[in-house]
């Protein structure tokens, strides 16, 4: 049990958050955006402050990016149709 609750359940919340935002982005839910963005905040400050880990907050450092650009190209083209 103490294996599940090691990042205070933390980690849950960014991958329940990266699961709904697929769905979302899936179903053309501009909302999938905003709860991949949470996630990768959520990754960021879980790969820094708990797991020592460069490569999980630079990772989604750059998803963050990506998100934020999707998410300008996406409003870019609706606002054109």
């Amino acid at each position: 049990m103490e294996q599940f609750l090691k990042y205070y359940t933390l980690d849950w919340l960014a991958m329940v958050l990266s699961l709904l935002a697929v769905y979302l982005l899936g179903n053309q839910n501009k909302y999938g955006f905003l709860s991949f963005s949470l996630a990768n905040v959520t990754w960021i400050f879980l790969g820094f402050a708990f797991m020592n880990s460069l490569g999980i907050a630079i990772g989604n450092i750059v998803f963050l990016i990506m998100n934020i650009r999707g998410f300008i190209s996406w409003n870019k083209k609706n606002k054109k149709s």
